[in-house]
């Protein structure tokens, strides 16, 4: 079954699924919905077109692993999702998923103001990339 990592925001979810043996980051994309009701169904619906078995849930932390207000906001979409898929969703450390999606963008050419359509649905592949390497 695959994976399937997601990059909460308020306005736009990075979302990014692995290969069916689970072990490559394939299909990235950003889906742009600020109403976490929504977004949980509508993130259902995408897993289970894609045959999705677990959603990796990024977890903002700040630098020194402590937790702010971003960090309950997941932990409610982690329940919202769980309510609405069934499935597993494991919690995942995404410091520094979007500092390190920015860079790869700014080195691939592409100009700060365009990395606002892509930048999560990159970050959501390096979660994906970081839980499948760890899963290993």
């Amino acid at each position: 079954m695959r994976t399937m990592a997601i990059d909460f925001g308020d306005q736009r979810i990075g979302l990014a699924v692995s290969d069916l043996l689970g072990m490559l980051a394939g299909e990235a994309w950003t889906m742009e919905e600020w109403n976490m009701e929504r977004a949980a169904k509508r993130i259902a619906e995408a897993a289970k077109q894609r045959d999705v078995g677990t959603l990796v849930l990024g977890l903002p932390k700040n630098m020194d692993g402590s937790e702010g207000p971003r960090a309950e906001k997941s932990r409610q979409f982690r329940e919202m999702l769980i309510a609405e898929t069934g499935l597993p969703v494991i919690l995942w450390d995404e410091r520094r998923s979007s500092i390190e999606a920015h860079a790869i963008l700014h080195a691939g050419g592409k100009k700060e103001k365009k990395h606002r359509k892509t930048v999560d649905a990159v970050a959501a592949s390096l979660i994906l990339e970081g839980y499948l390497g760890s899963a290993r």
